[in-house]
Formats: structure tokens, sequence, C-alpha cells
């Protein structure tokens, strides 16, 4: 720099303990700077505004058009990861599944490390190390990026055009922002004048440590540890967390998540719910939900699975190890480490004593679980923004990994039936009590589903160049959020490096509809009776769903009387 030039800095205000470190791109408006300490090595780019830094800036880069004003200190220690790379402790708490997160990371790759933690140690941690290693390098204060009214800011890497506003602390994280990242649209999108620059926002109190935040926003206080926000989530209002995930859509506020693996739309809004341990998608937590996974022999080792689109209703209560099957209501308290995974769309009441009350199916009848499955996609943040999309999503309720789970519950039916019921009229089954009539109800709902599914993709024609594709596996398996042959996830795991697993991944994607059919005229064929199946009016369903709507909205306008004030 030159003499005038710091001279000029110091009439504003300005202190360096040694101004050749400093360097400003030549031609910068020097009026624009005051009140900075720097302390160490900085570079700045055109068009600053940098007002009031009195903790100094250290070993940082800043780019071009950035603001900064009113901030305790930005400080990056020369061997800075910036949150990338490090182990986050989800499902089980002590540690033995860890997923290590970095920009771009998916649902899917996340999914597999926390289930699968023998393959992520032998082979994906390696391939993540390797990716990580490639990643390109980047400044610390992105082109446009605007930092104000912050406490101290240390090891954190700002992408270009991201906003924070008034945090209170932050150490050891990457904000990203993937819409001004170059060739950042997902194939086939096209540019959007009206699309923001970005969807990243950090605001007022959030106190964050060991965290990659990417295309989302967390503010209003949250206190966050050992977390990942994908993109589209929301974090507000006081929500803490820490050794977590969140994935795309989520929306978390008020309470507390402890070692969660949050699929897409994850939503917990009320205070005192706690979610712990658990892996999750499409759920939503109702006031007072409280889970456990720690009962004082071996420490928090215990963790549940609650399948995609399970509701827990106020003050519901679960004791893991639990395994909650897909689309299901939780009511109560669950102390007996209950599987409902054979039993998807059910009712579970826990009774005084804690034991599970299953209702088979009854969720079928829901008119709730119709409205859900149309309002996902109108819902998802992601869209038009610019961004490459890096979690896929399976938005039907009815799907092959979902009427598996149906054919087993039949099978499984017509076992219990077999069974005598005890001295209260149960028949039990993996910790859970199941009345006779409500199997028998149950097993009608779940044909009504099959019929209803079979007419749903019976219109979809496979392409001709897709018809000799042959058998696919029978068993599908849901990546938080993507559904998936077997036979392609087993592509996915041999894959030679993150970027391939991807790759075949979104062709997972691609070949969704037409995997669908070839498998459905298959698994059906083995599986059922496909001439009663057939002579089943699917319609039959939609008039169940057609009745609770209607007596829910008669309800409805029953209780808006009651209240009415003339």
């Amino acid at each position: 720099m030159k003499k005038s030039d710091i001279e000029k800095l110091e009439k504003q205000g300005c202190v360096s303990s040694d101004w050749s470190l400093v360097s400003i791109k030549e031609g910068t408006d020097l009026s624009r700077i005051h009140n900075v300490y720097f302390n160490g090595p900085v570079s700045i780019g055109a068009n600053p505004e940098i007002v009031n830094v009195a903790g100094g800036l250290c070993n940082v880069r800043i780019g071009d058009n950035v603001k900064i004003v009113n901030v305790a200190r930005i400080e990056n220690s020369p061997n800075a990861t910036y949150g990338v790379g490090i182990d986050i402790a989800v499902l089980d708490e002590t540690g033995t599944r860890p997923v290590r997160i970095y920009p771009g990371i998916s649902a899917q790759i996340a999914t597999m490390a926390a289930r699968i933690p023998d393959y992520a140690e032998g082979k994906l941690f390696p391939l993540i190390t390797r990716h990580i290693l490639n990643l390109p390098e980047r400044i610390e204060i992105g082109d446009g990026a605007e930092i104000l009214d912050c406490g101290p800011i240390t090891d954190v890497m700002i992408w270009p055009g991201v906003k924070v506003n008034g945090a209170l602390r932050l150490h050891n994280g990457s904000i990203v922002n993937n819409a001004d990242k170059e060739g950042s649209r997902t194939k086939g999108q096209e540019p959007n004048d009206n699309q923001e620059s970005s969807i990243t926002f950090v605001g007022p109190g959030v106190d964050a440590e060991n965290f990659i935040i990417e295309d989302a926003v967390v503010s209003g206080g949250c206190q966050l540890k050992n977390t990942y926000v994908g993109q589209g989530c929301v974090l507000d209002k006081g929500f803490t967390a820490h050794d977590s995930l969140f994935f795309a859509n989520c929306s978390m506020e008020n309470g507390e998540a402890c070692s969660v693996l949050a699929g897409p739309y994850t939503v917990s809004m009320h205070k005192s719910s706690l979610l712990i341990g658990c892996h999750t998608g499409f759920m939503n937590a109702g006031s007072g939900t409280n889970m456990s996974n720690h009962m004082y022999k071996h420490g928090p080792i215990h963790w549940g699975v609650l399948e995609r689109g399970v509701k827990t209703s106020s003050n519901s209560y679960i004791m893991h190890g639990s395994r909650i099957g897909a689309y299901s209501l939780v009511m109560g308290e669950h102390k007996n480490h209950p599987d409902s995974s054979e039993f998807p769309f059910s009712y579970l009441f826990g009774d005084p004593n804690g034991y599970t009350i299953l209702v088979p199916g009854a969720m079928l009848k829901s008119f709730g679980l119709k409205r859900d499955e149309e309002k996902w996609p109108k819902r998802d943040r992601r869209l038009n923004k610019g961004i490459k999309i890096n979690d896929r999503i399976t938005y039907h309720t009815l799907n092959p990994y979902t009427v598996n789970m149906i054919l087993d519950a039949l099978d499984t039916t017509d076992h219990l039936l077999q069974i005598p019921t005890d001295s209260d009229g149960y028949i039990g089954y993996k910790g859970m009590k199941i009345k006779r009539t409500s199997l028998e109800k149950g097993r009608r709902l779940y044909e009504l589903a099959l019929s209803k599914y079979l007419d749903s993709i019976q219109a979809k024609e496979i392409p001709e160049d897709k018809k000799g594709s042959g058998k696919l596996s029978r068993r599908w398996v849901d990546l938080s959020g993507q559904i998936i042959p077997e036979s392609n996830f087993n592509q996915v795991l041999n894959s030679p490096s993150i970027e391939k697993m991807e790759a075949a991944l979104d062709k997972a994607a691609e070949d969704y509809e037409v995997n669908e059919k070839i498998w459905l005229t298959d698994r059906l064929k083995d599986s059922i009776d496909m001439d009663a199946l057939s002579a089943l009016k699917s319609s039959e369903l939609d008039d169940l769903v057609e009745k609770d709507r209607n007596s829910s909205l008669s309800q409805i306008a029953k209780e808006n009387d009651m209240l009415s004030f003339i």
C-alpha cells in the first residue's frame, strides 16, 4: 500500500500491526473503510464498505462489493477447514454412525453413511475425503456478501451473495450460496431473470459452531453445534440443534433436535418438542413431542426410525429403538419399542401402560394424506432459485417402497389372524397389540390401496427402448426421500467416486416411473390374486377419503357456529 493510502486509513480510525500485510485493490474508494483493526494478512477487493471492526480482520480475503459493518472481529486460523469434513454423530449419539459433511452433500449420501456404518468406514469416507480435497479453493468472504451487526466470526467461509445480519457468534463453518455458483442450475433449468441471487441468510442471535448452512435460512436466535442445514430449510425462533442434519425444505422452530437425520420436509414448530436419535422424513411433530434414547445402562446408544410421512400428536412419546411405519399417526406414550414398519398408513395409540395399540391402514381413509401429497411439491423452496438441487425427492405416497410394505402387511395379517387373542381380545406382535377386527378392516383398506395404485400407473407406457430391461429387484429403498430399486442402490454403493454416486442417483431418479411399472407388473403377479384385485374398485377408497373430508368440514362448521360472535 502507498504511504498516502495508509495515512488516509489511519485518519479514518484504522490501525494495523503491520501495514505490509494489508492489500487493497488498486483504485478502491478508501473513504468507505473506517475504524478497522488490521491484525494480520488481509486482502480486500473492489468497492468495499468496511466499518467498525474493532476486534480486527485477520488472515481473511475479501471479494468485491462486500459490506462489513459493526462486526466484533473476523479471523481465520491458517489451517481452518471451515466446517468441511467434520463428522456429525447422528442416530447413535455416541458417534458410531457419523456422517462426514461437505458443501453439496445430498440426503441420499448422508443416509448411506448413517444407516450403513461399516460401508461408510470402509469405502464412503475415503471417497468423501478425496472429494473434499478436490473442491475448488474459495476466498473467505465472497463477492457481494453482507455481514452486518455481528459478534465474532472465526474460521467461517462466507460464499458470494450471502447475507449475515446480527449473528451472535459463528465459528468453524461454511455459509453456502449455490445461486452464484457458475453452472449451478439443475439440468434443463432455464435462467430466471426474477430469481433471487441468494436464499442463504443467517440472522439475529444465531450462535453456530462446526456447521454448514447451504441455501437455507437460519435466524431468530438459533443455536447450532455440529450441524448441517440443507437447501430450502428454515430454522428459526430459538431452535436448538446439535449433531443433526436437515435436508430439503425442513422447517424447525422453538424446539430441539439431537442426533437427528432429518430427511425432506421434516417439520417441528412448537416449544418443548424434542427430536432425538431418529431418522425422519415428511414428518410433522406435534407440540410436546418427546423421545428417549438413553436407558442408563450403556449410554445414549439407542435410536429409531420414523418412516416417511409419520405424524406425532401433541405430547406423544416414543422410546427408542422403535420403528414406525410410513405415513402413520402416533398418539400417546409408546414405551415398548414398537416396530410397525410392516403396517404403513396406521394409527398407533399409546395405552396408559405405554403399550402400543395398532390400527392398521387407518390413515388410508384420511383426506389429510391426499392434501399432504399435493402440498409438498408446491412448498419446495429450492425451485426457481438458479441452484443445482442436491436432494432427490419422490413425492407419491403410494410408491414401490410403501406398496412393498402393504404387501408385507397382507402376509403378516394372514399370519396373525391364525393366532388366538389374549384375555383382553388383542393379538401381540413386535411390541404392539392389535384387535382382530382392526386386522380385518386394515386388510380391506390395504387391498383398496393396491387397487388404487394399480389404476394410477396402468396408463403409463414403457418406452420401447426400456421394455427389454427385465425384472428389477423385489425390494426398493427409501434414501431420505428418493425411492430407488435395490439393484440401482447397489450400483450407487459400488460407484468409485462421489460424483459417480450422485450421477447414478440422478439416473435412478430419471428412470423412476419406467422402473416402477416394470417392477409392479412382476411384483403383484407374484404376490397377490390379480383377478381379485382387479375386481376391486379403487374408487371405493376415493369415496372413503371424500367421506372423511366431508365429515371433517361438517365438524369444523359446527365448531365455527358454536364459536361465532353473533
